[in-house]
């Protein structure tokens, strides 16, 4: 397992098929369309000149990829950084995603931020469990926020203090 920080225009196909997979087949992500491997890359350069981004390779494929963007806009939240990890299907339990997660709030800390937001769907225990894990607390807890294959989604917001 090699972590690295993302490079957006190499990593953006790989990225781009792995995040597909989640707007098409889950609740993980709101997005109904999934971008391109050009507007992935452009994504992903936007983030990656100002924020921690990595990517997790196994036996010279992606595995999954992490990174930090802005939560909100306005300049008062700029110590505030919303979390972003998708794992390839068929990689879960591996250790994959503590490794990026920790590798990120590492990142994280060393750039001076104040606090981590993970934005996950009610319903998406897993995740859940896993940002609890690593020391996120529930903040929020948001109903029918969101519309999906035919379904009203609620969303949670959990937080880790840096």
């Amino acid at each position: 397992m090699i972590i690295r920080p993302i490079d957006p225009i190499k990593d953006a196909n790989e990225i781009a098929d792995i995040y597909a997979w989640y707007v098409e087949h889950s609740t993980a992500t709101f997005e109904l369309r999934a971008p391109t491997s050009e507007e992935m890359a452009s994504r992903l350069q936007s983030i990656a000149l100002k924020y921690p981004a990595f990517v997790c390779e196994e036996e010279g494929q992606i595995a999954g990829y992490c990174y930090a963007h802005l939560w909100k806009a306005f300049a008062a939240y700029s110590q505030t950084l919303e979390t972003t990890i998708y794992l390839r299907p068929g990689t879960e339990g591996k250790g994959i995603g503590r490794a990026l997660m920790e590798r990120l709030i590492a990142a994280c800390r060393r750039q001076g931020v104040l606090s981590l937001i993970a934005c996950i769907t009610a319903e998406n225990e897993g995740s859940r469990r896993f940002h609890e894990s690593l020391g996120f607390r529930q903040v929020s807890d948001f109903k029918a926020v969101g519309r999906k294959f035919g379904r009203d989604l609620s969303v949670t917001d959990y937080q880790l203090m840096l």
